[in-house]
């Protein structure tokens, strides 16, 4: 059985919250509101908020700038007011308005009719004659507050028709009860579309397409999010170009989810492809970043395995900070980790203590570098999920080869990403595979 505040709104309220997109959750609002508890409602935000300023606009401020969210008029309307108030406007309010008032106070204000300034805004809009005729048959008017934890982020308003009876302390009591829980949705929504932008962001700035060849190498990538719809996480990877025709192979994990991961993996990334265009050998690529992550906010226990091919020389040299070890399938068609020489403690701790294991190419060899995801479970240890991949991957290519199809880099890489685990979608799963084909003698 509903409760007396929520029946007096449309069973739209109960969508409220249900969608991670703010204009979803404007609508929602509005559509709770008309036309069972008034004849239109529209649902402002203030840009500030929107733009993320969270600090709260000065109680002397001269006005405030708010976007128009949603709006919906009830039937019977005699005005395009989707036309008239556009869903995106950007409308400044002056100090003295109801609506700057309200948010201010972080009361609801009350009107027999729409106030003056707005009055002049609508009918300074088209046909002002027809405008006023519309405007005079508004018997009550209803502003109610956003606020989020004491902070205005924004207003409702509400309209009702001459004939119907006005807004009582009632109804204010109910607009209140469902703007704050539109405030928490709203600020769920933001925040979600807040990260979904960084995560495009990344997304966009890791290695585009989904292989690569260069010198001595072909490469193939994918990161699989965890999490239905997840769009945001600590994972990376990069294949950097590194003087003297040495290629620069990296998959990394910054702690955590969110948008905090993203941003430190974004800076870690970043400061790595500074440190490839110099000449320095691979341990000291990662020592380098180390100090540059222990002053990183975010970045302490980052962990990450660097691979740096020469195919002219014929070696590989692998850096490993606190990440599970490197796969390299051989000639002899079997895959197995490659045990690391001192493999130094996770990025941002200031160990320094990295050294590089050289191992020499001799002929075309595949090297997989990935992230835990792929070797995380509740019933084995990573050990025993490492051995897995290893002989995942030897069966991929055992298949291709039987049927007769070598297929591509890219399907192997794709397969298995997509492996069976003993924790589905519990970590971001990367994976960078790469093969090694060392210059003629």
């Amino acid at each position: 059985m509903s409760s007396p505040r929520r029946s007096v709104f449309s069973p739209a309220a109960d969508a409220i919250g249900s969608e991670l997109d703010l204009r979803l959750t404007g609508s929602h609002v509005v559509h709770a509101l008309t036309p069972g508890f008034c004849d239109a409602a529209s649902l402002f935000l203030l840009e500030r908020w929107r733009r993320e300023e969270d600090a709260p606009p000065a109680p002397d401020t001269p006005r405030v700038e708010a976007r128009r969210l949603a709006l919906r008029v009830g039937p019977g309307a005699a005005e395009d007011w989707e036309r008239v108030l556009p869903v995106g406007e950007m409308v400044t309010f002056p100090r003295d308005t109801p609506y700057a008032q309200a948010l201010m106070a972080g009361h609801a204000q009350v009107l027999e009719r729409v106030d003056p300034y707005m009055a002049e805004r609508l009918m300074a809009a088209g046909d002002g004659e027809a405008r006023r005729g519309d405007l005079l048959r508004v018997g009550s008017f209803l502003v109610a507050p956003l606020r989020l934890r004491g902070v205005p982020i924004g207003f409702m308003t509400c309209t009702r028709r001459a004939g119907r009876a006005p807004f009582r302390p009632a109804d204010v009591a109910a607009v209140e009860a469902l703007a704050a829980r539109a405030c928490v949705a709203l600020d769920n929504a933001r925040r979600y579309e807040r990260e979904r932008r960084t995560a495009l962001a990344i997304r966009d700035s890791l290695p585009p397409g989904p292989a690569q060849k260069l010198e001595g190498c072909r490469i193939a990538h994918g990161c699989l999010p965890a999490g239905k719809g997840s769009v945001v996480g600590g994972d990376w990877y990069d294949v950097l170009r590194r003087p003297g025709d040495r290629v620069g192979l990296i998959v990394g994990d910054a702690m955590g989810h969110g948008p905090e991961s993203a941003v430190a993996m974004i800076q870690l990334r970043t400061a790595l492809r500074t440190l490839a265009g110099l000449d320095i050998p691979a341990a000291e690529v990662i020592r380098r970043l180390d100090a540059l992550a222990s002053e990183t906010p975010g970045a302490s226990f980052a962990t990450c395995v660097y691979a740096e091919w020469d195919a002219r020389e014929r070696t590989c040299s692998l850096v490993g900070a606190g990440h599970p070890p490197p796969l390299l399938r051989g000639p002899d068609g079997r895959t197995s980790p490659v045990a690391l020489t001192g493999a130094g403690l996770p990025l941002g701790l200031g160990s320094g203590s990295y050294e590089p294991t050289v191992l020499t190419v001799l002929e075309p060899a595949l090297l997989a570098l990935y992230s835990d995801g792929l070797v995380e479970s509740r019933e084995a240890d990573i050990d025993q999920e490492i051995g897995r991949l290893a002989r995942a991957l030897d069966e991929a290519v055992a298949e291709a080869c039987d049927t007769g199809d070598p297929g591509t880099l890219p399907a192997l890489c794709e397969r298995l990403l997509h492996l069976p685990s003993g924790t589905p979608g519990a970590d971001d799963r990367t994976l960078l595979l790469a093969e090694l084909t060392p210059a003629a003698g």
